[in-house]
């Protein structure tokens, strides 16, 4: 069944499109008159394909007329709290059928009674629209619902990706390791930094003076940060050697502050794998954390492919690991743009582990690799062990703990529909626990309030040791006209090489289309033109990239980039496309 948008959202939809067209196709000044300063505030909230929806879906139950208001402010509370949200669990899915036990550790004092614990600030994190007003990309999928990895509309006509620079990245060997160019979810960040925060910085004079500059951050497996120009592909400034491969991705401070954060995935020659804190005004390491913590169930693995979220009202960084330890790390930050200045003081360090009832080092892992995400006071994470966990950040204490099976890269997303949360996540196959052969790769839709599942839809998946198959990718949640539909690459569908990226309808869990092809591990990417039409991307095995219409499935463009295997997943700054390949490579592309 389709989801029914009333009359009242339908004219707000038409009008705001209308008011994104008038925008984007150079006439504002023969429209002001009409539409007044509504098209200055769709350009103020980024031209984002999610704000037209989130509009459209919560402005009706807000009491907010958008007829009347050219208010920012009053556009973005309409936005803040788009669900109402009492998480609680429900017979099925009590913590205690999955976790035995708990643990809360605050400036190296494990507490006695975890009843105890109360954050002295308040965390409560608004909708994913709200977690940035930063002009680009700021964390892996964007933000704390970890849906949006594109930026601004595109302007697609012709359906083709077109090359526009290459990069050399490099290859960094530990013990009988070799890691090389950019890996599994290592998608790049994007931000176009104010002149001000520029002019402290150590980039080259001629990256200072680029007003339009947009730079590409990008923390790959050979040890280095690479910074580049969006448009060209040119270094901004020397990389960051910090040593350790870097799987999945970096972080940036929400605020616009020149934070970097970034977690090792590996041990390396340098140490221990650990987090760093990195200060971008002169690419010095204010700190670092989580490398053998002796508060770790998993002795001195401490690797870290998580994406990190900030609080910015409070200060406060967010970092699960998989050494089955979530950070709450307040960092106390001192910025001075005009001064060129930038310290943080960390304090208090708060730290949360569990431990599973199918918790062992030989079978059943507990840490997280996935990328969080966080909706008011509650923070969602999938584990090696097969749980998907809904914990209060500010008691963490668990609410409701759902079985997902099986080794989970997948990072949660959350999606607003109808004034209620839910949550599409998938996991993939690690041969050996389940099945030595195939076993079954659920997509599921969950209700984030309660942690059950709403739908599943399952692909039998085959694996290989070490190059597990099912989903190693993160959904991407379809918007604008896409609003119907995820869409999720499955791996090693039909055979140890083949896959397809499946286009899933919300209501039903129907598969409305799919694509065949190698398979991938890489995100898919969802991209909108400013009329709301949408497509979409992904990056496989065999080096393709492919675009396709985000309704139909159609091909619209085949593009090769590598001979060897794409892992990273893409991101997307209106029509400048940039992902990085195993051989080597980071790639400057424009969708057209």
């Amino acid at each position: 069944m389709k989801r029914k948008i009333g009359k009242r959202k339908r004219q707000l939809k038409r009008k705001y499109l209308m008011k994104k067209q008038l925008l984007t196709g150079g006439i504002l000044g023969a429209a002001a008159l009409t539409v007044f300063g509504a098209a200055r505030l769709v350009g103020k909230i980024k031209e984002s394909a999610n704000t037209v929806s989130m509009v459209a879906a919560t402005s009706g139950d807000s009491g907010l007329n958008m007829e009347q208001t050219d208010s920012l402010a009053e556009v973005k509370a309409a936005m803040a709290k788009p669900a109402s949200f009492s998480p609680a669990c429900v017979e099925s899915t009590k913590p205690s059928l999955y976790i035995d036990s708990t643990a809360i550790e605050v400036n190296g004092q494990t507490l006695a009674n975890l009843s105890d614990y109360q954050s002295a600030d308040t965390h409560s994190f608004d909708a994913g629209i709200s977690y940035t007003d930063v002009d680009g990309i700021v964390t892996f999928r964007g933000n704390n619902f970890r849906d949006t990895a594109s930026y601004g509309n595109t302007q697609i006509k012709e359906g083709k990706i077109t090359d526009l620079w290459t990069a050399s990245t490099g290859s960094i060997t530990v013990g009988d390791a070799t890691w090389s160019g950019s890996g599994w979810t290592g998608q790049p960040l994007m931000e176009k930094w104010s002149k001000e925060a520029k002019q402290s910085m150590n980039m080259y004079d001629w990256a200072k003076e680029k007003d339009d500059l947009v730079e590409v951050i990008y923390a790959c497996m050979d040890g280095y940060v690479y910074f580049l120009d969006l448009e060209t592909g040119e270094p901004t400034r020397e990389a960051l050697f910090l040593g350790y491969t870097f799987k999945g991705s970096g972080a940036l401070d929400p605020r616009g502050y020149p934070i970097l954060y970034v977690g090792a995935g590996y041990d390396s020659n340098e140490g221990t794998a650990r987090v760093f804190v990195a200060n971008l005004l002169d690419c010095s390491v204010m700190y670092t954390f989580g490398n053998n913590d002796s508060f770790s169930l998993r002795g001195n693995l401490s690797y870290f492919d998580s994406s990190a979220l900030v609080d910015a009202n409070t200060d406060t960084l967010i970092y699960p690991g998989e050494n089955g330890i979530l950070y709450l790390i307040k960092l106390n930050t001192s910025y001075d743009p005009a001064a060129g200045t930038l310290s943080i003081a960390p304090d208090p360090v708060v730290k949360w582990h569990y431990y599973g009832n199918r918790t062992s080092i030989s079978s059943y892992w507990l840490g997280m690799e996935d990328s969080a995400a966080i909706y008011d006071g509650y923070i969602f994470m999938s584990d090696n062990g097969g749980n998907l966990m809904c914990l209060d950040l500010n008691t963490l204490q668990l609410v409701w703990v759902q079985d997902i099976l099986d080794d989970s890269n997948s990072s949660p997303v959350l999606s607003v529909e109808d004034g209620h949360l839910y949550l599409y996540i998938s996991t993939s196959f690690r041969l050996g626990w389940r099945s030595n052969s195939t076993a079954e790769v659920p997509v599921w839709k969950i209700d984030a309030e309660t942690g059950e599942i709403i739908w599943q839809k399952s692909y039998e998946c085959s694996s290989e040791d070490g190059v597990s198959g099912g989903v190693q990718s993160t959904i991407a949640v379809g918007k604008e006209e896409l609003s119907d539909y995820i869409y999720v690459t499955v791996a090693r569908t039909g055979g140890q090489a083949e896959g397809v990226l499946a286009c899933i309808d919300k209501n039903t869990g129907e598969a409305v289309w799919e694509h065949a092809a190698a398979y991938a591990w890489s995100s898919p990417v969802c991209v909108y033109n400013p009329d709301g039409s949408g497509k979409v991307l992904y990056c496989n095995s065999t080096g393709h990239i492919y675009l396709l219409d985000g309704k139909t499935g159609e091909v619209l463009d085949c593009h090769q980039i590598s001979e060897g295997v794409i892992e990273a997943s893409p991101a997307v700054y209106q029509s400048y496309m940039v992902v990085g390949t195993r051989d080597c490579k980071i790639w400057g592309m424009e969708l057209q």
